[in-house]
């Protein structure tokens, strides 16, 4: 008769093989789990033994060894890695990786996951899976309990103990009686309401199994309800094989009818009807998920809240019927496209490019909230080589395998780069050798030779050779591309400064240009087909879709080539015919800090949560939310900084608060304009009409220090945009306070002066009674204008683009800076820019937004 193992409190201190100890974890089903110590390696793993009541059943213990070696075969960032096994005193166990979090279970107590969360977690998990599946393995437990969530937002699968490895088909005519992994007769492998129903009926089960149970998980991740439930195991059987879950919507609003779809794909009761691989699911997933959440912040120059008057953030409803590349056999077009994902870390994916040969990519990323870096990869490997080239941002490679870089450059609001010097390198290593400065694209030529878009005398230039501008605007030019035969570039130009609208354009070597497709609403990567007939590229047709993947001929014939739900981005087109693409989520998150610095509060609402002011006492802040849920004319909100719920006052772009902190002012963005007071406590909103002016900025409105005025940006009769300050009493109209072309919204506390910022990096304060126009141009700019101090002698400032966010104090009289604090957000993983900051008068409180984008990479083939 065996051993019995002392009980788990006796086993601290004790030792298996070259493991020591510590403490206790928990325990599952079948073992339980330690924190131990590797002598050898000196860190901490977990390791797992098989229960003292399970010894001497051998069921049990082949079933263990099944975990290890189907655990032991599989290597993926979303499953959980396994060290060693072996057995002591007739005690099997397992070592693996040592995990801080909790599981999905621990959190789905907390209640349901926000849209966002649920995808992400659940792509995580479909690409474990894709992994599992690939090696012909099956989980066949998968639940809440067995997903793990890291603290840096990893998942992880654990628990592979019923594994079934398909190549043995041992097992295959077991009765659903006989196949138990509970003590009791009649209970099944697995879990019960998580389970497929050709599980529960004891059927064979393939890979489809897991994406059943995946299905109910998402469900139960998105609703906070399981999708099968009963009083009794047999209840919730006869409802998994019987009955449907109750629609999403209807537990909960506000759930996008993209998930919706892809939650009742994976629960379809056949398995023929599902997805019919995981990674399809996963592909599915982040579609979905950037469909949910993508929005497009424009406007550098603008700033956050006025770009929106020139494009509405893209965040579309999914387009369900454009998805039936991946929505299962019924609804895939032939042949299908097939595609494999490139990147499987946290963070942001900048620039892309096959390399010369085909069989590479080397792309720029920042991963887990590190700096921007060059990595080279596989494409058939998800192991990534950095080339040891730090905040280098990847323009081109050329065919003789020289890189195209840009140094020294700043992010612009979104992903895009402002400045930069261009330098080129060998991609076999070396010190990168600068060339020219304000470089923004670059491309080389068949040849070698280098075309670039040059910031040079206030204008964009397109120059090839370099210092011979073909064509040049007052807008920008982006994503230059040279034809296979290099006669020709072609580029998307973008007649406004401050968005990506635009048109599709190919020029020759005399400057002769010709638009290609015109009238794109949002558009952003381009390369030219294999053969050059065409130029494929990614772009948005109005503001309420999603950037689709189009082809369009030297003759202007345009063709749809590839469209998800969220749409994604062209970076490069390989000469087999592989497309290069990123998938991205994004969001504009908001967080609190203090005068004790290290504590942060997040204050996020919903995905699109931008920071306006702090209150008086320093207890709330006003912040205005853009996404999906509030409705088309945004929410105005003020949250309390210890992140209990928001209180919603009303529609509008919101600016500021007035001086006695019982008003906020807002834009109504719908038609007519207007301007809103909003009561903070009782009171009744007003609604203040702005004769004369055509558009009002949002955003832009502010109170002046009398609390009788506002001042805010706008435009009247067709002219040029300024400031205007209006009387709040309505007696009076508009009256302009800055030349046309200038903006200023930010009133000092003694009621002097406003400050804004030029397009070329100075700061002008504007006399409010008239009078002489203050410049300054401090060194280490350019800054952005956040707060006046208290006495009106300073101003705090933020440089424009720097990561993290570097807050300083500028003295008016003397034009010295100083520092004053450093911001970063608690999650850096994905962040791109922080911004908008708002202080209090005496820089000891902030609260800030940040553009956060979570990139996956993917190669498509298939395409035509």
């Amino acid at each position: 008769m065996p051993t019995r193992r002392p009980p788990a409190r006796v086993m601290i201190g004790q030792v298996l093989g070259h493991y020591r100890i510590l403490e206790t974890i928990g325990s599952g089903g079948m073992g339980e789990v330690f924190r131990a110590r590797d002598d050898r390696l000196q860190r901490d793993v977990a390791l797992k033994l098989l229960k003292s009541s399970l010894k001497g059943q051998p069921d049990r213990i082949r079933r263990f060894e099944h975990e290890a070696r189907a655990a032991a075969a599989l290597s993926h960032p979303n499953i959980v890695a396994v060290y060693d096994v072996g057995v002591q005193d007739g005690t099997p166990y397992i070592v693996s990786e040592l995990l801080e979090g909790q599981t999905l279970r621990q959190r789905l107590l907390e209640g349901p996951l926000s849209v966002r969360q649920a995808g992400e977690i659940g792509s995580q998990v479909a690409e474990g899976l894709v992994c599992a599946h690939e090696k012909r393995i099956i989980h066949r437990d998968l639940k809440p309990e067995n997903l793990f969530i890291t603290r840096d937002g990893r998942v992880k699968i654990l628990d592979f103990g019923i594994a079934k490895l398909t190549v043995q088909e041992e097992d295959q005519g077991d009765s659903l009686v006989s196949r138990t992994t509970q003590t009791r007769a009649g209970s099944v492998l697995g879990t019960v309401g998580y389970m497929s129903p050709e599980q529960l009926r004891g059927k064979p089960v393939d890979h489809r199994s897991d994406i059943f149970s995946l299905g109910a998980i998402l469900y139960e991740m998105l609703t906070g309800q399981r999708a099968f439930s009963g009083e009794t195991d047999v209840d919730t059987m006869m409802a998994v094989l019987q009955q449907e879950p109750a629609e999403m919507v209807v537990v909960r609003q506000n759930i996008p009818a993209s998930l919706e779809q892809i939650v009742r794909h994976c629960l379809e009761k056949e398995p023929a009807d599902r997805f019919q691989s995981a990674q399809d699911l996963a592909f599915a997933l982040k579609s979905a998920s950037a469909s949910t959440t993508t929005q497009y912040l424009i406007g550098r120059r603008l700033g956050w809240s006025r770009a929106r008057k020139w494009i509405p953030w893209l965040a579309a409803a999914a387009l369900i019927a454009a998805a039936g590349i991946f929505l299962g056999a019924r609804l895939r077009p032939q042949p299908r496209p097939e595609y494999r994902r490139i990147t499987f870390e946290r963070g942001t994916v900048y620039s892309a490019r096959f390399s010369p040969d085909g069989h590479g990519i080397l792309y720029g990323a920042s991963w887990n909230g590190g700096v921007q870096e060059l990595y080279s990869t596989v494409e058939d490997s998800p192991l990534a080589r950095p080339l040891g080239l730090k905040s280098a941002y990847l323009l081109a490679i050329s065919p003789q395998s020289e890189l195209a870089l840009s140094l020294k450059w700043k992010h612009g609001s979104r992903r895009d780069l402002i400045g930069g010097v261009l330098a080129r390198s060998p991609l076999a290593g070396g010190t990168p050798r600068e060339m020219l400065e304000d470089v923004r694209w670059a491309d080389w030529s068949p040849d070698g030779r280098l075309a670039v878009v040059h910031y040079a005398n206030d204008r964009n230039r397109l120059e090839f050779p370099i210092g011979n501008v073909l064509y040049q605007t007052n807008g920008w030019i982006s994503n230059i591309r040279f034809s296979p035969k290099g006669d020709r570039i072609a580029f998307m130009d973008h007649p406004a400064s401050w968005d990506n609208r635009g048109s599709v354009c190919v020029i020759d070597w005399a400057g002769h240009r010709s638009v290609l497709s015109d009238g794109w609403e949002s558009e952003d990567g381009l390369a030219w087909s294999p053969r050059g007939d065409e130029v494929w590229f990614t772009a948005a047709e109005n503001s309420t879709s999603n950037r689709l993947l189009w082809a369009v001929d030297l003759s202007g014939h345009r063709r749809q080539v590839f469209a998800v739900p969220g749409g994604f981005t062209l970076q490069d087109i390989a000469a087999d015919g592989r497309v290069l693409i990123t998938m991205d989520s994004e969001r504009l998150a908001m967080e609190w800090t203090g005068q004790d610095g290290p504590k942060i509060q997040d204050l996020s609402w919903y995905d699109w949560s931008i920071a306006k002011e702090i209150s008086h006492d320093g207890q709330w802040v006003l912040f205005e939310e853009g996404s999906g849920p509030v409705g088309s004319n945004y929410a105005v909100a003020i949250r309390n900084i210890d992140g209990s719920p928001p209180i919603r006052l009303g529609d509008g772009s919101v600016g500021g608060l007035s001086p006695d902190g019982k008003w906020a002012v807002s834009v109504f963005t719908g038609v007519p304009q207007h301007l809103i007071l909003l009561p903070i406590g009782p009171g009744e909103t007003r609604q203040i009409p702005v004769p004369g002016l055509d558009h009002i900025e949002n955003g832009s409105a502010r109170f002046l220090a009398d609390g009788k005025r506002a001042v805010l940006d706008g435009y009247a009769a067709g002219r040029p945009g300024r400031s205007w300050v209006v009387d709040l009493s309505a007696s009076h109209p508009p009256q302009p306070i800055t030349p046309e072309g200038f903006y200023a919204t930010l009133p000092s506390p003694d009621g002097g002066f406003v400050a804004g910022e030029n397009t070329d990096g100075k700061i002008m304060l504007f006399p409010l009674a008239g009078g002489r126009t203050v410049t300054l141009q401090p060194d280490g700019g350019p800054f952005e204008v956040l707060q006046w101090s208290a006495d009106s002698r300073s101003l705090y400032l933020q440089p424009s683009g720097a990561m993290p966010a570097q807050i300083s104090r500028l003295d008016i009289a003397t034009g010295k800076v100083s520092p004053v604090r450093e911001l970063t957000s608690a999650d850096r993983a994905g962040v791109v820019s922080i911004g908008p900051v708002v202080t209090n008068s005496t820089a000891s409180e902030f609260a800030y937004s940040y553009y956060q984008v979570f990139s996956v990479m993917y190669v498509i083939s298939g395409l035509r």
